[in-house]
């Protein structure tokens, strides 16, 4: 499965890559509109978490992780 960008013209969708597939093979096509603007704060990361679901308690050790190394820059830089 690929997904690819691409512009509606009429009934036709013109893609902005080959997509690998021989002439005249039949597709199934989901289509959603782009956003058109800057999306709002969090909303890549509220879209992209599902992605994470298997690896949640990997997420949570890279979280504690991160927090932690901030905690250590911040006490370095205080000094």
């Amino acid at each position: 499965m690929k997904t690819l960008r691409g512009v509606i013209r009429g009934k036709a969708i013109e893609l902005s890559e080959d997509p690998g597939l021989r002439e005249g093979e039949q597709v199934l096509v989901t289509v959603s509109p782009l956003p058109s603007g800057p999306s709002a704060a969090g909303e890549g990361l509220r879209r992209s978490a599902g992605a994470w679901a298997a690896e949640a308690d990997e997420v949570d050790r890279f979280l504690a992780w991160n927090a932690e190394q901030r905690r250590a820059d911040r006490q370095v830089s205080e000094l």
